[in-house]
């Protein structure tokens, strides 16, 4: 039970337009399947680019999950047909230096670095950076690096007024997104270990070279050219 929240778990920041109906397309059978939507992203790159951030209630995304939600996303796209041209599908994982658009990121990431802005200005200033110190009801607080003196360093940011949030790429949250990785991978062998000794499908490569993947590609994706 304590999963399903986390996944029907709502989303800080919604998109508009045409990303807005792929998202209302596709989100209720992510969920369903249990994966959570991070974003949807349409851009003019090569004609027409339809970027679906995805990942599982832990924050883990592997290149098979991207695959596994190009196949179940693929034939819905199909059928209502938000997107009336031709189309590259890129199914891909937050990244590192992912966006934030659930309290739970908020809390999760406590600790990390993140530029932060809002859609109304605060104190004079929509844009913020700092460390994630989490949330205080329905507010962030994050410690500003860049505050002058005589201001506070430390301010409470509304989640109702962010209009965009992402970590930033540090040594130290580079560390502590190889550790969650291996972690994933060590739970998600474990439990493909346990269907392989009752006759099911034989373990995934996790592990290590999860690890190393994450190294060498901050993001896992999946591009798939449609026609329609």
């Amino acid at each position: 039970m304590e999963e399903a929240g986390e996944i029907a778990e709502p989303r800080l920041v919604a998109e508009t337009g045409l990303a807005a109906r792929v998202a209302s397309v596709i989100e209720p059978s992510l969920q369903a399947a249990g994966f959570r939507l991070v974003r949807v992203k349409v851009t003019g790159e090569a004609g027409c680019t339809v970027q679906i951030m995805a990942e599982l209630p832990d924050g883990s995304m592997s290149v098979e999950d991207c695959e596994a939600v190009s196949r179940l996303i693929s034939p819905i796209l199909d059928v209502d047909d938000p997107i009336e041209r031709a189309y590259r599908l890129e199914i891909s994982s937050p990244g590192i230096d992912r966006p934030l658009v659930r309290r739970s990121d908020f809390t999760r990431w406590a600790g990390h670095r993140a530029k932060v802005e809002l859609a109304l200005p605060l104190a004079g200033r929509r844009r913020f950076n700092g460390v994630l110190l989490g949330l205080e009801g329905e507010e962030a607080r994050l410690r500003r690096l860049d505050a002058q003196e005589g201001e506070e360093a430390e301010v409470l940011l509304p989640l109702a007024e962010i209009a965009e949030a992402r970590l930033v790429l540090t040594d130290e949250l580079i560390r502590e997104a190889l550790r969650r990785g291996k972690q994933a991978g060590r739970e998600a062998a474990s439990r493909q270990g346990l269907s392989s000794q009752d006759g099911g499908p034989a373990l995934p490569k996790a592990g290590r070279e999860g690890a190393r993947a994450l190294r060498d590609r901050p993001q896992n994706s999946q591009r798939i050219m449609r026609h329609q």
